[in-house]
Order: C-alpha cells, then sequence, then structure tokens
C-alpha cells in the first residue's frame, strides 16, 4: 500500500484531528455527521469534498472508499483530504465479516481487521466498529462462544489505542438486538455497543431498551428515520432522511441525553448513494437538524 507509515509516525501523524474531536465533544451535546456509504458513489475524496462544502465537519469513513483512493494516492493525500477541508473523522466501518459469530474463519477476519485498525489510525481514528449480519444458524451456546471473539476484536483494536464497537443488523440471525449486544460487550474488553436508529426500530429490539444502558455506554450512533411503509417493505435500502419519516427521533434522541452520549449523529443512508454529495448533504442538514433542535441535542 503506497504511503504507508513506521508506527511511530503512525501515532504521531494523527494527533491534531484527534484532539479536536476530543475537544469538540467534551463541550457535549451533539452534532451532524455524514457515513460514507451514504455517497460512497462519489468516492472518498468527492464525498469529503461535497459535504465539507455543505458545511459538515464530522464524517464517518468507509473501508472499501479508502482502499480505492490508495490504489492511485497516497496516505499522506487521504489524510490531506480531511484536513484541507476541515473535516474531523469520528468513525470508521472495518468492513470485516465472521468476526463475531463462531466461524472457522475467525482468525482469519481478525488478521483482517488488524489491517483495517492500522489504515484507520494513520487517518486519526480513536473508534471503529464492525457490523454481524449473519445468515447461518446458531444456538445459545454459541453466544457464549461469541464472548471470546468480541474480546479478541477489542484487543486487536487496542493494539492501535482504538475502541472497537458492535453494530448490531436487524435482520442478522447471530446479534440483531441492542439487549443482545449488550449481553456481549459487558462481557468483553474494549468493545462498546453502537445504535444504528434504523435497525434499532425496524428490528426486534424495543424502545424500552434503551431504559438498560448505562450512563455513556453508547459510543456511537448512526442517525436515520423509518418511511412510513408497511413494515414488510422496509428494507436496508429504505432508510430516510432525518426529519422525513415516522419514527420518534426526538424521543430517542432524548434518551440517548439521558444515559449521556455525547457525539456525533452519523447519517448513513443507502437509497441516494449517486446523488451529488453537496445536495445531499444540504438537505440533510435542513431536515436533520431541525429535529436534533427540537430534541433540545443540537450542539
Amino acid at each position: 500500500m503506497p504511503g504507508m507509515l513506521t508506527r511511530r509516525a503512525m501515532l504521531l501523524s494523527p494527533l491534531a484531528l484527534a484532539a479536536a474531536r476530543t475537544t469538540s465533544f467534551a463541550q457535549g451535546g451533539m452534532t451532524l455527521a455524514m457515513h460514507q456509504n451514504t455517497s460512497s458513489g462519489a468516492g472518498y475524496r468527492g464525498s469529503l469534498e461535497g459535504w465539507a462544502r455543505a458545511g459538515i465537519q464530522y464524517v464517518e469513513l468507509n473501508v472499501g472508499l479508502v482502499d480505492q483512493f490508495l490504489e492511485t494516492d497516497t496516505m499522506a493525500a487521504a489524510r490531506r483530504v480531511l484536513t484541507d477541508n476541515g473535516l474531523t473523522p469520528v468513525s470508521g466501518s472495518v468492513g470485516v465479516g465472521s468476526l463475531w459469530e463462531p466461524s472457522p474463519d475467525n482468525a482469519a477476519a481478525l488478521d483482517t481487521l488488524r489491517r483495517r485498525c492500522e489504515m484507520f489510525a494513520e487517518l486519526g481514528l480513536e473508534k471503529v466498529y464492525g457490523s454481524t449480519g449473519a445468515s447461518g444458524n446458531y444456538t445459545e451456546a454459541d453466544y457464549d462462544t461469541a464472548v471470546d471473539n468480541v474480546r479478541q476484536a477489542g484487543e486487536v483494536a487496542a493494539e492501535f489505542d482504538q475502541l472497537m464497537m458492535i453494530e448490531f443488523i436487524r435482520n442478522s440471525t447471530f446479534i440483531s438486538t441492542l439487549t443482545t449486544t449488550l449481553r456481549l460487550t459487558r462481557a468483553a474488553g474494549n468493545v462498546r455497543p453502537m445504535l444504528d436508529f434504523y435497525h434499532f426500530l425496524t428490528g426486534l429490539s424495543q424502545l424500552g431498551d434503551l431504559d438498560l444502558l448505562r450512563p455513556g455506554e453508547i459510543a456511537h450512533v448512526h442517525f436515520q428515520d423509518v418511511p412510513n411503509v408497511p413494515r414488510e417493505l422496509l428494507t436496508g435500502q429504505t432508510r430516510a432522511i432525518p426529519g422525513t419519516g415516522i419514527a420518534p427521533l426526538t424521543q430517542v434522541l432524548r434518551t440517548l441525553q439521558d444515559k449521556d452520549y455525547a457525539g456525533p449523529l452519523s447519517v448513513e443512508l443507502f437509497l441516494y448513494q449517486q446523488d451529488d454529495p453537496y445536495e445531499m448533504a444540504r438537505q440533510t442538514r435542513e431536515s436533520a437538524e431541525p429535529v436534533m433542535r427540537e430534541a433540545g441535542v443540537l450542539r
């Protein structure tokens, strides 16, 4: 991979990004962010530059887009896209399967995770996440085995001074709810739950599950709305821009605030990946920020 640094340089070079992020969220409240899945059609540079022109400051990175960028450019250039546009990366999707569920591919998944964490560390990330998304058949005993898998993933992330997070997916056959995620993260070190509004509100979880959260336990949030269609028609593609659907967004935001969540609300959508990133971010701000303001969480 072009532009790879020594481990010492890798850890020192993103300090300015990390310091800006730490100072910002120490002030409390929530800020709007954009996930690169939302504008993936524009690529790594195109998505980030378009969002910056629309006033976005916090971004979530997609490992596939970073990989594509590095095929023809350097890691230093990838960092400059962030810094030159005043952007702070707050999280990254590692894109690694077979991390959580019992699988003969667990060891290989950890090796891939290590490479992903190293790359994201060079970009200044302190948090990374892996989604569940399993499709096999599992037993209760498999969840006991999974505790070791979760712990090992956290240990890999810790090698790069990063926090590992689990994103539960609504239709996964292994870890698809907040309660199951909490059961596993609480039994393992350096792994915390993140909350995706869409997976939480359209899956098997219940609003009351938020009451189970400990203060500060949620490490990151994906922010979407739910369209007014029969629930049977909901898919991963039908996520809506916050403020355009029927989900109880303000209620969930206020509960998260009560649970001491202070950080980014990262808008992750899939319907608009080919749209102009600037227009996508502008429309998202116009719709989502009033919801955040109504909930009393917008910083």
